[in-house]
């Protein structure tokens, strides 16, 4: 399995981005949770959102809640971040990534089946 993400660019603070991921090999990825995570310089990697197989669960990190929207599209085997209202704290490497529970995606520590390579956001003041 394959993940490739792309969207990333450079964003003046208060602008959006739209984060894309898609997934490419097994055909029955789909039943997979889906999520971002991301890392800043001199920082560990940390949570960004996940959503469950159907789509109906969805969990965020506290820093991003009510700004960014994960969601997903089976049919193409893609999975978006919706990124609003960015701050220039919000500057990373966003990695996409598979595995078999969304909620515990956001567990610190957890390690998801598969990743893919990250795109650069940059979020200037």
């Amino acid at each position: 399995v394959q993940l490739q993400a792309s969207g990333g660019g450079l964003v003046q603070a208060g602008g959006s981005l739209r984060l894309s991921c898609a997934a490419s090999g097994r055909t029955f990825f789909s039943t997979y949770a889906r999520g971002w995570y991301r890392q800043a310089p001199g920082k560990e990697r940390e949570f960004v959102a996940s959503i469950n197989w159907s789509g109906l669960s969805t969990y965020y990190a506290d820093s991003v809640k009510g700004r960014f929207t994960i969601s997903r599209d089976n049919d193409k085997n893609r999975v978006y971040l919706q990124m609003n209202s960015l701050k220039p704290e919000d500057t990373a490497v966003y990695y996409c990534a598979a595995g078999l529970n969304a909620q515990a995606m956001g567990v610190p520590r957890y390690e998801p089946d598969n990743w893919g390579q990250g795109t650069q956001v940059t979020v200037s003041s």
